[in-house]
């Protein structure tokens, strides 16, 4: 267990995506945001030989600049990421272990390791290093939910992408094959072998069709069209993945939030605090105050019908208990009454019996 500082908690808490009224952290995320966004237009700008040599000294000043502010800002994360709720039952270097290894912390620390890279290597090819350093784009996913939700997908469809991406693999090497013996006789010099057909391969099954290389005879013709339908569904399958996906992750949002929603109005009300909690909790869901508002009054609409349901439900009870004992009420009183009617009935046979009968002694027999 892990013992939590205020000073590193506060550092944590700035450090991460803002919450409502923590100006601190919203600063920070602010201009980190904007420091993320004037490295990749100094990296587009690099790649123009005049415009570089022009302002050598001012992009190698602000690169130098923003590795020092990303540093800084990998070691403080990498030092506070144990006050996160998720690595508090950890000692102090799993947790951190635990954090280095994340996806968002291996994105950190691409996005200063091309700056080391030329420092250690300075011969390296910069060309190579722009494309490195083109990695600081991933840092915008930690704040946007789109792209957060996106990543999310690909990791949870991992086993379904790989399947889809298999049996294109099987698909691009038939396809490959097929052309190549349909069209290597007529046009050696495109269709040499089954790795240069391949680029033809790809080019129809992803629906592309460059046209820089076409079948020619009617075989290759009819096998080309073949391969062109079959790659509509290809192209189709990950997508339908996707939007499947991204479909099931949005109710799964809307359902924690509507829990949340009906949890809030237990008492009838939302409060002052719950408001706060919803908004927060919105914004981490990347819902929009629209979307809210409509899951709100959803909520309060299925609250309102289940309630009539459960007062509709409880009256059939009650009448239904009602109804039983008045039935039991009613054998009851027919039982007692038919014991009164048999017991009265019994008397006056008895009265009737005694009355016509002759009298006899007790102590003889004799009639008297």
């Amino acid at each position: 267990m892990i013992a939590s500082r205020p000073s590193r908690r506060r550092v944590w808490e700035i450090m991460e995506i803002a919450e409502a009224g923590d100006k601190a952290s919203r600063l920070f995320d602010l201009a980190l945001f904007t420091l993320i966004a004037l490295n990749i237009l100094a990296i587009i700008l690099e790649s123009v030989g005049g415009f570089y040599a022009n302002y050598r000294t001012v992009f190698d000043a602000f690169d130098a600049f923003s590795v020092t502010v990303f540093s800084i800002e990998y070691i403080m994360r990498l030092w506070s990421c144990v006050e996160d709720d998720r690595h508090r039952k950890q000692t102090p270097l799993g947790a951190r272990m635990a954090y280095a290894r994340s996806p968002i912390a291996l994105i950190d620390f691409a996005a200063i390791a091309p700056f080391f890279i030329q420092f250690l290597f300075p011969g390296i090819d910069l060309r190579f290093l722009r494309v490195l350093r083109m990695l600081r784009v991933l840092k915008l996913t930690r704040y946007s939910q789109a792209v957060s939700l996106l990543l999310r997908v690909l990791y949870q469809e991992r086993k379904s992408f790989g399947a889809a991406f298999f049996i294109l693999m099987v698909v691009l090497i038939i396809a490959s094959c097929g052309i190549y013996l349909f069209e290597h006789d007529n046009q050696p010099e495109k269709f040499g072998s089954i790795p240069a057909a391949m680029w033809w391969a790809v080019a129809t099954l992803t629906t592309v069709g460059y046209g820089d290389v076409t079948p020619i005879s009617p075989a290759g013709k009819i096998f080309g069209a073949i391969v062109t339908i079959v790659g509509v569904g290809m192209v189709a399958l990950p997508s339908g993945i996707l939007a499947s996906s991204f479909t099931e992750i949005l109710r799964r949002k809307q359902k924690d939030y509507k829990l949340e929603i009906k949890s809030a109005l237990e008492d009838g009300v939302i409060s002052q605090d719950e408001m706060t909690m919803l908004d927060r909790l919105r914004k981490q869901m990347g819902f929009s105050r629209e979307e809210a508002r409509e899951l709100v009054a959803q909520t309060e609409r299925e609250l309102q019908i289940n309630k009539r349901y459960e007062i509709d439900w409880e009256k059939r009870i009650v009448h239904d208990i009602e109804k039983d004992v008045e039935r039991d009420l009613e054998e009851v009183l027919e039982h007692e009454i038919e014991e009164v009617i048999g017991q009265e009935i019994d008397k006056d046979i008895k009265k009737a019996i005694a009355s016509h009968s002759p009298a006899f002694c007790p102590h003889c027999g004799g009639k008297l």
